[in-house]
C-alpha cells in the first residue's frame, strides 16, 4: 500500500534522475527558491554522468559540424566551471600532432564542403583548416584565464619523446578536466543545502498527471511513497524515453539514441602532464590523458548501443581499436597487456536522424509538454558536461513561468561545496594541509584536495596521525573519509566509494574493497538500528 509523503504540501519540482543534468536542474532550481525532491533509482552519476572523458572542453571536433552554439557555449562555461570548482576542474594543455594523412569523418558538412571545393584534398585536413579551427576555439568564447594555443617543434618538445617520429609538428591549445562524478555529487549536495530533497537508490514507478499535480509513486528505502509535485521533470538520461513511455505513459514522437563511448585505462603512457588530441585516418579522434598520477586514460569510441543503458561494456574489439589507435601515434605501441581497467557509457543523444553515431548532434533539446491547465512535465535529451549549468539555466527559463514566485539566474561561479578558493589555489591549499597534518604523504594530501578542496580539513578533524582517522582500507582511504562519503555524500555500497566519488579502486585489492563493503554494510545497519530501536 503506497503512503503519502508530501499530502497537502507538493513540491514544486520533482526530477527524475540523479546524473549531472538531474543535479543540475535541482541545484539550480533549489536556489531559486522552488521546493525540489529528486529521485535517483541507483546511485548518483551511476550511469552516463561517471563515464565521461571527463573533461570540460568546448568540443574542437563539433566545429566541423557547424555546430556554432553549443561549441561557443561550452567555451564560455569552462572558466566559468573552473572558477567555481576549482578542487575538482583544473587546466589541461592538449597537444595535436599534425600529420598530412588525417582525414575528416566523411559525413560532417565541413568534410562535404571542402570535397566540392577541394577534391583532390580526398578528405584530408590541411594544416590551414587546422589552424583556424583552433584560433575560432581560442576566440569564441571570450577567454580570460587559459592560455591560447601555441605552434610545438616535436623534435624539441618534451611533448614528442613519447611519439612515433614521423610526427614533427603539432598545435598546443587549452580545455580543461573535470572529476564528472564528483560534480554530480557536489551539485546534489549544494542542492541539497539550499532546501532540496535528494533519495538515492529511490526508483521512480509511475506518474500520472491529475490537473494541476502530478502523482508520482516511488519504491525506495522507505517502501513505496507517492509524492504530489507541480511540475516533473525527466532528466533520466539514457532511460528518458523509457520514462516518457513506461513511467509516465504518454505518447511522443521524440526519442534518443544511444550512443556508447567506451574507455580504456593504461599504465603510464607518458611523463609529462599534457594530454594527446589524436586524429585517426577515419575521421574519428581519441584523446590519451593523465590518469589519477599513475595510469593513461584513451578514448572515447563511438558506436550506437543497442542493448540495455545500464548495462554497456567496453568490448574487446573497442579495446583493440582504442589501442591500435593510439599505436600509430605513440612510439612504443600500446597492447592489452597494457590495459588495466576499462569503462562504458551510454551518451543519450536526441535522435535527430543522423547517419551515424559520430555524427548525432551533442547538443541539448529540452521538451515541454503539457496543455493550459495541466502539470508541466519538461523531458530532457542529449547534453554534454560542461554545459550542464546552462542546460539547468535552460530548463528553468521554461519552467519559471508557472512559478512566479521563482528568483532569477544565479549559478555562474557560485562556489561548489569546498570550492571556496581561488583558482589557482590549490598547490597552496594542498601545502597547508600537509603542514597541518605531516604524516600525510603528497600523494594523499594532493588526492584529498583535489576531492573536496577546503572540506579536507574537516574530513581530517585535527588528526595528528593516520591511526586518528580509523580503519584504513588500503589506497589511503579510511574510515573518516568513507564515514563522511556515507554521511554527507550518499555513499551507500563500495562501488560507489572506489569506482565514483574516487578512483581508488585502481589501487586497492579485491580483498580490500571486500573489508570496505562490510565495513559500510555493518555501519548502515547500526545507523538504521540507532534511528529505530523499535525494530529490534
Amino acid at each position: 500500500m503506497a503512503l503519502t509523503a508530501s499530502g497537502a504540501n507538493p513540491v514544486d519540482l520533482f526530477i527524475i534522475g540523479g546524473g549531472i543534468n538531474g543535479c543540475g536542474i535541482a541545484r539550480d532550481a533549489a536556489g531559486r527558491g522552488l521546493s525540489v525532491a529528486l529521485a535517483e533509482m541507483g546511485d548518483l552519476a551511476q550511469a552516463t554522468s561517471s563515464s565521461s572523458t571527463k573533461l570540460f572542453h568546448g568540443g574542437l571536433r563539433y566545429l566541423e559540424y557547424f555546430e556554432f552554439r553549443l561549441v561557443r557555449e561550452a567555451l564560455e562555461e569552462r572558466e566559468t566551471l573552473l572558477v567555481a570548482m576549482p578542487h575538482i576542474s583544473w587546466p589541461m594543455r592538449f597537444v595535436l600532432p599534425y600529420h598530412p594523412d588525417m582525414r575528416f569523418e566523411s559525413a560532417t558538412p565541413t568534410s562535404r564542403l571542402l570535397g566540392f571545393f577541394m577534391p583532390w584534398m580526398k578528405g584530408r585536413r590541411p594544416a590551414w583548416l587546422i589552424r583556424l579551427g583552433l584560433f575560432m576555439y581560442d576566440n569564441l568564447g571570450g577567454r580570460k584565464i587559459l592560455p591560447g594555443t601555441r605552434t610545438l617543434d616535436l623534435a624539441r618538445d618534451p611533448a614528442g619523446k613519447p611519439l612515433n617520429p614521423k610526427f614533427r609538428h603539432a598545435y598546443e591549445y587549452s580545455d580543461c578536466w573535470v572529476e564528472d562524478s564528483r560534480l554530480v555529487v557536489l551539485n546534489a549536495r549544494d542542492a541539497e543545502a539550499r532546501g532540496a530533497r535528494i533519495m538515492v537508490g529511490t526508483k521512480v514507478l509511475s506518474a500520472s498527471r491529475e490537473g494541476d499535480l502530478w502523482h508520482v509513486l516511488t519504491d525506495g528505502p522507505d517502501g513505496r511513497v507517492t509524492h504530489h509535485a507541480r511540475a516533473l521533470v525527466n532528466a533520466g538520461g539514457p532511460w528518458v524515453e523509457d520514462v516518457i513511455r513506461n513511467t509516465i505513459r504518454i505518447n511522443s514522437t521524440e526519442g534518443v539514441r544511444l550512443v556508447r563511448g567506451s574507455h580504456i585505462v593504461t599504465k603510464k603512457l607518458f611523463d609529462h602532464d599534457r594530454c594527446y588530441f589524436f586524429q585517426g585516418e577515419d575521421g574519428r579522434i581519441i584523446f590519451a590523458i593523465p590518469y589519477e598520477q599513475d595510469f593513461t586514460l584513451l578514448g572515447t569510441t563511438d558506436h550506437d548501443h543497442q542493448g540495455a543503458p545500464g548495462s554497456p561494456v567496453c568490448t574487446p574489439a573497442e579495446q583493440d581499436y582504442l589501442c591500435n589507435f593510439a599505436s600509430n601515434y605513440f612510439a612504443k605501441p600500446v597492447t592489452r597487456d597494457d590495459v588495466v581497467w576499462t569503462y562504458s557509457g551510454v551518451r543519450p543523444l536526441y535522435n535527430d536522424g543522423a547517419k551515424s553515431a559520430t555524427a548525432a548532434t551533442r547538443d541539448y533539446v529540452l521538451s515541454l509538454n503539457g496543455a493550459a491547465g495541466q502539470a508541466p512535465l519538461l523531458n530532457v535529451f542529449g547534453g554534454k558536461i560542461t554545459t550542464y549549468r546552462r542546460l539547468a539555466e535552460s530548463a528553468l527559463e521554461k519552467l519559471t513561468p508557472f512559478f512566479p514566485q521563482a528568483k532569477g539566474k544565479w549559478t555562474a561561479r557560485v562556489p561548489m561545496p569546498g570550492g571556496d578558493f581561488p583558482h589557482d589555489g590549490v598547490a597552496a591549499l594542498t601545502a597547508r594541509l600537509k603542514a597541518d597534518h605531516p604524516f600525510l604523504t603528497d600523494y594523499w594530501a594532493g588526492r584529498l584536495i583535489r576531492a573536496y578542496g577546503t572540506e579536507a580539513a574537516l574530513i581530517l578533524n585535527g588528526a595528528s596521525s593516520a591511526a586518528d582517522l580509523g580503519q584504513s582500507f588500503g589506497g589511503t582511504l579510511t574510515e573518516a573519509e568513507v564515514r563522511w562519503l556515507m554521511t554527507r555524500e550518499y555513499a551507500r555500497k563500495a562501488d560507489d566509494v572506489v569506482w565514483r566519488r574516487s578512483k581508488l579502486g585502481l589501487r586497492m585489492t579485491k580483498d580490500e574493497i571486500a573489508a570496505l563493503a562490510a565495513f559500510m554494510a555493518a555501519a548502515q545497519l547500526a545507523a538504521a538500528r540507532a534511528e529505530n530501536p523499535a525494530a529490534e
